[in-house]
């Protein structure tokens, strides 16, 4: 089992930027990524981005690689999602996730974060 605690998040206004936090313990981490997805009121969990945890690869969905960065820190066993130039459009519940391999699909992951608020005023 792998569990996944998220922080940050919070309150902010359209241009700023934020940072939540997914630390994971239980099972070895290196054979998994670390995915981000959002899921705003009324709508699909929608795919962020994604972070080979042994690697550092990252991939992204085209619309958020411009301002969105992920990374990761093995010391500390926690993945970061750095979001700049942040809209109100980004307000949403952010999740992190571990899973085999880079996907960019819900179904594709077995462990996820309990979800962290980010609402963006304008």
């Amino acid at each position: 089992q792998v569990q996944l605690v998220q922080s940050g998040g919070g309150l902010v206004q359209a241009g700023d930027s934020l940072r939540v936090s997914c630390t994971h313990s239980g099972r070895t981490f290196s054979a998994y990524a670390m995915g981000w997805f959002r899921q705003a009121p009324g709508k699909d969990r929608e795919f962020v981005g994604t972070i080979s945890w042994s690697t550092g690869t990252t991939y992204y969905a085209d619309s958020m690689k411009d301002r969105f960065t992920i990374s990761r820190d093995h010391i500390n066993k926690t993945g970061y999602l750095e979001m700049n130039s942040l809209k109100p459009e980004d307000t949403a519940v952010y999740y992190c996730a571990a899973g085999y391999g880079l996907g960019s699909l819900p179904r594709e992951y077995d462990f996820w974060g309990q979800g962290t608020q980010v609402t963006v005023s304008s």
